[in-house]
């Protein structure tokens, strides 16, 4: 491995290691937060300011309860757990809406 600085540990292990020489994670140990996690289907209404509108899309859960909300549209930053609302929980799976494609009945 690199030595970072002559130190005599890796650059990895800059963050204060623990008995073993492995860096310690500050990440938070759960996943869900506000009862949200990230990837869920959700559908926000922002009643007012720069982001004012409703918004549908996969949130990314965040521990300070600011979420991020992608749409179709685009991106939206900084929307309060409290205007979330649950669509569909995050099962592993994409969905897309698309027009249904058939046969037509008319002639």
């Amino acid at each position: 491995m690199p030595v970072a600085g002559g130190a005599g540990r890796c650059s990895y292990a800059r963050t204060r290691p623990d008995k073993h020489g492995f860096a310690r994670l500050r990440l938070p140990r759960s996943r869900r937060f506000f009862s949200f996690v990230t990837g869920d289907l959700v559908r926000a209404v922002a009643p007012k300011g720069k982001k004012a509108g409703t918004h549908t899309g996969r949130v990314a859960a965040r521990a300070t309860g600011s979420f991020t909300i992608t749409t179709a549209r685009g991106t939206v930053q900084g929307i309060n757990h409290r205007h979330v609302r649950l669509l569909q929980r995050a099962d592993g799976y994409a969905y897309t809406l698309r027009k249904e494609q058939g046969v037509s009945s008319r002639p």
